[in-house]
């Protein structure tokens, strides 16, 4: 799967505009929160919704469409933000090597399999290491840790 990058469909846009909004009014939607991170060229805030997601202990951010602006803006300047309503949570970031990825694809399909089964080859919780290793690579994974 490699440099993947899932295009946003319209209804993407809509869904994303509208949890974006509710969880900036202070309303996540299913622990929905709203990733602020600096560009890598502009240095400007860049925000979208994300869904981070605890495993055994440590907290993630996973990019389902794979290598969008928001990963390689996490990638470059290593912390962010997650917002919610006024609440501002500073956090600094850890990229997940490949093959550390399956429980945590494992888990974040568990909780959000509704969402994001689609960029995912449509695998689900059940899928063996084996096979949420080979996309692995096009799914990004970020192990964020309080700044």
């Amino acid at each position: 799967m490699g440099e993947r990058f899932v295009k946003p469909t319209a209804m993407d846009a809509a869904f994303n505009k509208a949890v974006g909004w509710f969880t900036r009014m202070g309303m996540p939607m299913a622990g929905s929160r709203v990733l602020a991170v600096r560009g890598r060229s502009s240095g400007q805030w860049r925000t979208t919704p994300v869904n981070p997601l605890r495993v055994a202990g440590s907290r993630y951010l996973v990019g389902p469409r794979g290598h969008a602006q928001w990963t390689k803006n996490l990638r470059a300047s290593g912390e962010g933000e997650l917002r919610v309503g006024r609440r501002v949570e500073r956090f600094t970031a850890v990229e997940v090597p490949d093959h550390e990825k399956p429980p945590i694809l494992r888990a974040y399909l568990k909780a959000w399999a509704w969402e994001v089964d689609r960029f995912f080859e449509h695998l689900d919780a059940d899928a063996t290491d084996a096979e949420l290793l080979i996309v692995a690579p096009g799914v990004p994974v970020f192990r964020i840790d309080p700044a």
